[in-house]
């Protein structure tokens, strides 16, 4: 079982920058490709990015491609989200996620291990 809190989230600008950090314990981080979602209420979980367990391939949804980055120190078993130009529609709650293997998953259903979130709004 791998235990994830999340931190980072709060209340910017449009246009700002937050920084979301999630940190992982209870199993080799390493080994865990890792996601970041975000979920408004009523709506579905949706996928932002994830990355490969080595931190070597990512993806983004075509909504914060070129505003959001992910990234991962497996020597701190964290995974950042940077987000940039950020946007009054960004406002909502964002999750972390791991999967055991190599490569990151967009369904949310594939990630048995989840953070507790942190909320994430942005005013106009």
């Amino acid at each position: 079982q791998v235990q994830l809190v999340e931190s980072g989230g709060g209340l910017v600008q449009a246009g700002g920058s937050l920084r979301l950090s999630c940190a992982a314990s209870g199993r080799i981080f390493s080994n865990y490709a890792m996601g970041w979602f975000r979920q408004a209420p009523g709506k579905e979980r949706e996928f932002v990015a994830g990355v490969t367990w080595s931190g070597s391939s990512t993806s983004y949804a075509d909504s914060v491609k070129g505003r959001f980055t992910i990234s991962r120190d497996n020597a701190k078993n964290t995974v950042y989200q940077q987000m940039n130009s950020l946007e009054p529609e960004d406002t909502t709650v964002y999750y972390c996620a791991a999967a055991l293997g190599r490569y990151y998953f967009t369904a949310p259903q594939n990630y048995p291990h989840w953070g507790q979130g942190t909320q994430v709004t942005v005013s106009s």
